[in-house]
């Protein structure tokens, strides 16, 4: 855990902002690959990825500061410069609808876009969640005596302040893991704060490792049979907000955000993602499509009628 790599001179260098770049330059990396490969002008590719960091980073901010809004009105300053507290939920959710206007000012078919861009998603995500781990900004999961279980004394995240509403609502583990004696003994300082001696000995589930894994994994699978759904624009886009939706959703289980109804906002949203790209393969994509040899051209204007939503 290495939330900050180097310093030159007065610029500090966080672990967390360098797999953030480097999720968005391997995404357009990939994405010039995919508007190489159906003749789209690669300069597309150039304006999306700004669209998507800018609307990224502000959406994830913005989201977290909705769901923690208790800490943001407590330390305003503090928690809107925060390494840590980015929502990816919010970041996708603002990015989507900022390239959606701009394609759509320029006569492009979204759909199209979207099974393009959404594997990238998954893949940047999963890189992004390198820079969660290095951080220690507190996605990390719920304790655990696990043998890969691992302890964030240095994060940017303490552990003694992530996890005390886990322990209000389970005043057994909270006894267990010895959390009140442990946390009133300081054994040390850094420029993240306090640590306490429990944050030395606690160890929890790392879920952003879980997150990467999985994310890596899926984009592999998706990526390399994308070819197989050319001739349905936009099934990709659903395979992927069900994948995403899934992998998120369990996630949640072991890790620890505000509840509301008994989920996070981040399942809520998941399951929404669930049941719309469900909907979209049930019922606008036949279990038989044409082949892609017959199937009409790949690169189609909005101006072009379609059976799929655009």
């Amino acid at each position: 855990m290495h939330p900050i790599l180097f310093h030159i001179g007065p610029i500090t260098l966080y672990s967390y902002g360098l797999m953030l770049a480097t999720a968005f330059i391997v995404a357009s990396y990939f994405l010039s690959i995919e508007l190489h490969r159906r003749g789209l002008d690669p300069r597309i590719g150039g304006q999306i990825t700004i669209i998507a960091l800018i609307g990224g980073v502000a959406g994830s901010k913005l989201f977290s500061i909705l769901e923690n809004w208790g800490d943001f009105v407590r330390d305003p300053i503090g928690q809107m410069f925060s390494p840590a507290g980015l929502t990816f939920y919010g970041g996708f959710l603002v990015a989507m609808a900022w390239i959606y206007f701009y394609l759509k000012r320029k006569g492009l078919r979204f759909a199209l876009f979207a099974d393009m861009t959404s594997p990238l998603v998954l893949l940047a995500y999963g890189i992004g969640r390198i820079g969660c781990q290095l951080a220690g900004d507190g996605d990390y999961g719920i304790p655990s005596r696990l043998p890969w279980a691992m302890s964030y004394p240095n994060g940017t995240a303490k552990p003694t302040y992530t996890l005390l509403e886990y322990f209000q609502r389970n005043p057994v583990q909270r006894a267990a893991w010895h959390y009140d004696s442990l946390a009133s003994i300081t054994v040390g300082q850094d420029q993240f704060g306090r640590i306490s001696r429990f944050d030395q000995i606690v160890t929890v589930h790392p879920a952003p490792i879980y997150e990467t894994l999985f994310c890596v994994i899926a984009f592999y699978f998706i990526w390399t049979n994308r070819k197989k759904f050319d001739a349905q624009i936009g099934k990709v886009f659903s395979i992927v907000l069900v994948v995403m939706g899934i992998e998120r959703l369990l996630i949640e289980f072991i890790r620890i955000n505000p509840l509301y109804w008994g989920l996070s906002m981040a399942q809520w949203i998941s399951i929404a993602m669930i049941i719309v790209g469900g909907y979209m393969l049930l019922f606008f994509y036949p279990r038989h499509p044409a082949s892609v040899s017959n199937a009409s051209p790949q690169i189609q204007t909005s101006s072009q009628k379609t059976s799929v939503p655009a």
